[in-house]
């Protein structure tokens, strides 16, 4: 099975792709983690390309959580089984990603980069209420539905997600 969790920010990506990972016993590949080298510093394009294509070439089964739409998209959404797409709304990925703050301040998750201790500053706002919602961004996500609708769930809220969580 390979599974792409795709979906606004702050909208509970990973900790859905560690849920799927541990439920099929399938590797888990975080964007954020190859995205971010510690102290909030960016991998070079070239590095995030050949760890996912690397990850996607060793492991027959896999989960892979985040957006990053320049690394290998078509090639995750062609080889995905399922598409899953959080598409709550922008209210509700601030107060998630603001709680999430809370819970990890001072500390680096999991699912994160290596010294990238969890931040919630004015940028990171903008960017979950408006930037990561662009039109540019928008019409990627319809592209995706359109063209793999009979693989994509659309998952709008935290009750729709604790029901399909329940159903697997």
């Amino acid at each position: 099975m390979k599974i792409a969790v795709i979906g606004y920010s702050g909208s509970g990506k990973s900790t859905l792709a560690k849920f799927l990972g541990e439920k099929y016993d399938i590797p888990v590949l975080h964007f954020d983690r190859i995205h971010w080298l510690p102290g909030w510093n960016e991998r070079t394009r070239e590095e995030k390309w050949n760890i996912t294509r690397d990850f996607m070439d060793k492991n027959p089964q896999w989960v892979i959580d985040g957006n990053y739409f320049a690394i290998e998209c078509e090639r995750r959404m062609e080889e995905a089984d399922k598409i899953i797409f959080l598409s709550f709304n922008r209210v509700s990925c601030f107060f998630r990603a603001f709680k999430r703050y809370i819970k990890y301040r001072g500390r680096t998750r999991e699912d994160m980069g290596d010294g990238c201790d969890e931040k919630f500053d004015a940028q990171f706002a903008w960017w979950i209420l408006h930037e990561g919602r662009s039109g540019k961004t928008k019409d990627k996500y319809k592209d995706i539905l359109k063209r793999y609708a009979d693989k994509v769930v659309v998952i709008k809220n935290q009750k729709s997600l604790n029901e399909f969580m329940e159903r697997l």
